[in-house]
C-alpha cells in the first residue's frame, strides 16, 4: 500500500493536461485583451476621423459660405454635424449636438478655429482657416492689387496708378499703395470683394490698370502652348507673396484666351449665383470648381518705381486673388472675385498679415 502511494506520488501522467489548459486558458485572456484593446483603439481613431472630419467640413463652411454666421444653423456648425455624423464609429453614428461645435481663438487671437466633438468621447478635432503663405496653380498672367486713388477717387476699374509724371517726376499727390503687412492694407479682400464683377483684358503699354493683365513667366518652359496649357491646366511650382516674377514677351492674348476656354469647358455647369445667402459658385461638378484659381496681384508701388528706374519687366507679386472664370468675350475674360484656398509653406516665411487666400488645415 505505501508503496503504491509512493509510486502515485511520483507518477507524472496528465500533467501536460494541466499545463494545456492553463495555456489555454493564457491564451484566450490574451486574445479577449488583445480583441477589447484592438475595437477600442479602432474606435479611438474612427471617433478621431469624425472630428476632424467634422471640424474641416466645419471650417471650409465658415471660408466659402459666410464667416461670421456661428449661430447653430449656420452653414458651419450644420455643415460640421452633418459630416462628422456621415462617419461611423463601429458601425453607428456618432451624437454631435450644436454645443459640440465650438469656434474657438487660436494662436494669433483670432476666432478662426472650428472644433467639434463626438459624443461619449473626448475626442475633438479643430480646424483653423489662417492666412496662406503659398499658392499652387497660379495662371501666368497677373493683375495690380488695389491701391488708395488719390488723383480721381474714388478707386474704380478706370483708373491707373500714378506715382510719377512720364519723365519719372514724383507727383505731388500720387496715388497711394499699402501692401499686404501693413494694418492700413490698401488691396483687395474677401470682405470687401467677394462677388464683385471684374472684367480682365491684355494690357497695353506699361500702364497700371485694375482690368489690365500682364502676362509672366512661369518656371519650366516658355512659348504660347506652355503658356496656355498653364492656364488650362495646374502648374504645381508653389508661389509665395514678394516673390518677384518677370513679365513674358510677346502678345498672349490668343493663348489666354484659349486657356480659359479650356478651364470653363471642364466645368460647363458652373456658375455664379448672387442670391442673398449664396455669393459663391454652384452647379460644379467638383467639390471646387478648376474655373475657380488665384491670380497673382503685383505691387503697383514696385512696379511704378521699376518703371521709373529702367526696370519695366521686373513684378513683385503682392497677394493672390481668388477669380472665377464665368465667359469670355472676345479678347475679354468676365469673372466674378471670390475666395481661394492656398497653403503653408513651412519652408517659407509667415503669411501676410492681410493675405488673401487663406490655409484649411486641422491643428489638433
Amino acid at each position: 500500500m505505501q508503496g503504491r502511494i509512493h509510486h502515485l506520488y511520483r507518477d507524472e501522467q496528465g500533467m501536460s493536461f494541466v499545463y494545456v489548459g492553463m495555456g489555454f486558458m493564457g491564451f484566450l485572456a490574451a486574445s479577449t485583451l488583445a480583441i477589447d484593446v484592438g475595437m477600442f483603439m479602432t474606435a479611438r481613431a474612427q471617433a478621431q476621423n469624425a472630428a476632424d472630419a467634422g471640424a474641416l467640413s466645419g471650417v471650409v463652411a465658415l471660408v466659402a459660405n459666410s464667416y461670421t454666421d456661428r449661430s447653430t444653423s449656420g452653414p458651419a456648425v450644420q455643415s460640421a454635424i452633418n459630416t462628422a455624423k456621415a462617419n461611423a464609429i463601429m458601425g453607428t453614428a456618432p451624437s454631435v449636438l450644436s454645443g459640440d461645435v465650438t469656434f474657438p481663438v487660436g494662436p494669433t487671437g483670432v476666432s478662426n478655429r472650428v472644433q467639434v466633438q463626438v459624443y461619449r468621447t473626448v475626442v475633438r478635432g479643430t480646424a483653423e482657416a489662417s492666412p496662406a503663405n503659398a499658392m499652387t496653380c497660379v495662371k501666368p498672367f497677373m493683375i495690380p492689387d488695389k491701391w488708395q486713388e488719390v488723383q480721381t477717387p474714388p478707386w474704380d476699374t478706370g483708373d491707373s496708378f500714378d506715382k510719377y509724371t512720364s519723365k519719372g517726376v514724383p507727383l505731388a499727390d500720387p496715388d497711394l499703395y499699402r501692401d499686404s503687412n501693413s494694418s492700413t492694407y490698401t488691396g483687395y479682400s474677401v470682405a470687401n470683394d467677394r462677388g464683385t464683377v471684374l472684367v480682365l483684358r491684355a494690357g497695353t503699354g506699361d500702364n497700371i490698370n485694375p482690368s489690365f493683365y500682364f502676362s509672366w513667366k512661369m518656371p519650366g518652359d516658355t512659348g504660347g502652348d506652355f503658356y496656355r496649357d498653364n492656364i488650362a491646366n495646374c502648374n504645381q511650382t508653389m508661389m509665395h507673396a514678394f516673390d518677384t516674377i518677370t513679365q513674358e514677351p510677346g502678345d498672349k492674348s490668343g493663348p489666354t484666351i484659349q486657356g480659359i476656354d479650356m478651364l470653363i469647358a471642364k466645368d460647363p455647369g458652373a456658375f455664379w449665383e448672387p442670391l442673398p445667402g449664396f455669393n459663391c459658385v454652384k452647379g460644379s461638378a467638383f467639390s471646387t470648381s478648376p474655373r475657380v484659381f488665384p491670380i497673382p496681384m503685383y505691387d503697383p508701388d514696385y512696379y511704378a518705381e521699376g518703371k521709373k528706374n529702367g526696370r519695366v519687366a521686373d513684378f513683385r507679386i503682392a497677394n493672390f486673388l481668388g477669380f472665377f472664370a464665368d465667359h469670355t468675350q472676345g479678347n475679354a475674360i468676365w469673372g466674378r472675385i471670390t475666395n481661394v484656398t492656398g497653403t503653408v509653406d513651412r519652408l517659407a516665411g509667415e503669411a501676410p498679415v492681410n493675405a488673401f487666400p487663406t490655409a484649411i488645415r486641422l491643428v489638433q
